[in-house]
């Protein structure tokens, strides 16, 4: 799920900082392109954290509705919600499976990692259904 958030975007003296208005975050970087990145990855991280909690993910203000003061930018930072949570979010869950006892024996003998096969045939299912 890809979105579009306004952020406001401020000089500071050793760089800009970031405000997303949508989500309440700030953050900085140490020039324009890093506190962009810095934007895009707090979004991704409030979004991620929201799906997780079954809470729906904000939709973004129209930027013709965020105030900026003088001096201030106010920029788009878009963010894929699904690429970001398929680049950072690395934890394992535990799954119980049913197999038939033969198909269980027979992939102990061959020495195949069940859970990986698992993972394989998901993502290919996945893929298929997309």
């Amino acid at each position: 799920m890809k979105k579009v958030y306004p952020v406001v975007f401020t000089r500071l003296e050793d760089g800009f900082a970031a405000f997303v208005p949508d989500m309440n975050i700030d953050t900085q970087g140490e020039d324009l392109a890093e506190a962009i990145e810095m934007a895009r990855d707090a979004i991704g991280i409030m979004g991620i954290d929201m799906e997780d909690d079954n809470k729906k993910i904000l939709e973004p203000s129209k930027i013709d509705d965020i105030k900026c003061a003088p001096g201030e930018i106010i920029s788009m930072v878009d963010i894929d919600f699904t690429a970001y949570r398929k680049a950072h979010d690395r934890r394992t869950v535990r799954r119980n499976v049913s197999l038939p006892s033969w198909l269980n024996e027979a992939a102990d003998k061959a020495g195949l990692n069940v859970s990986s096969v698992l993972q394989k045939a998901l993502q290919q299912e996945l893929k298929t259904h997309s």
